[in-house]
């Protein structure tokens, strides 16, 4: 498989500098590779922000929403055909708020961004027991929620290429993503045991919504990156 774009004779995307094509790697290099990055990347406290609150967002969206969203509903006697309409609003908003979230990460502090959509979406999470699942204000809930469902990605994204540059920023983003996994995992065991043990999934969302307004002020403890000062000009 082609890794750079070295391999197929052209200049990275932006530049005119035509490296050498790399050496060809052995399957062993493949496999210790990324375990290698994992090491690394582990030494770093900003990669362990980013693990535990892509967790969180695991967390709170495929494993929570996502796989039980028609249950928590059917608890309310919304039929599973109305449910799937409310989780389809969900995706469709879902989409402007991934493209509008990756043009604000280009232009505004990522920090801050994970911030407000952490703490927003536990927000919204605390607030769904409250509206009764009456179906007006689960639209409301819909629109907001899923707007903010995938927009963490690229801010996390671009924390990642920044803090350990573009080289390792897939290799660091896939691990970050493994947490993001795990949560999701998490979750579905966690929501379905509330459900069966407790006869509720109230719980649940509690849970998810505090753990995303704790994974919100983590964000902002991750220090702010500084730029290289300008060089002084020298006299004449």
């Amino acid at each position: 498989m082609r890794d750079r774009p070295a391999d197929v004779g052209l200049a990275p995307l932006g530049g005119t500098h035509q490296p050498a094509p790399a050496h060809t790697v052995g399957l062993l290099t493949l496999v210790s590779t990324p375990i290698q990055g994992l090491r690394d990347a582990a030494r770093s406290y900003v990669f362990w922000v980013l693990f535990i609150t892509f967790f969180v967002c695991g967390l709170s969206t495929n494993g929570l929403i996502q796989t039980h969203w028609v249950s928590i509903c059917g608890d309310y006697g919304i039929r599973p055909v109305n449910a799937a309409g409310f989780l389809a609003f969900v995706g469709v908003f879902d989409f402007v708020g991934t493209l509008f979230s990756g043009w604000l990460s280009d232009r505004y502090d990522n920090r801050w961004l994970l911030f407000w959509y952490y703490g927003l979406r536990g927000l919204s999470l605390l607030y769904l027991p409250l509206t009764g699942f009456d179906p007006l204000l689960l639209a409301g809930f819909a629109v907001f929620y899923g707007l903010d469902w995938v927009a963490t990605v690229p801010p996390t994204v671009k924390l990642a290429a920044e803090r350990f540059g573009a080289e390792k920023a897939g290799l660091v983003f896939g691990w970050v993503f493994a947490a993001h996994q795990l949560g999701a995992a998490t979750a579905a065991y966690g929501a379905g045991w509330s459900r069966t043990d407790l006869e509720s999934y109230m719980p649940a969302l509690v849970v998810a919504g505090g753990f995303c307004l704790v994974a919100a002020a983590l964000c902002l403890t991750i220090e702010r990156k500084r730029e290289p000062a300008a060089p002084l000009p020298q006299a004449a």
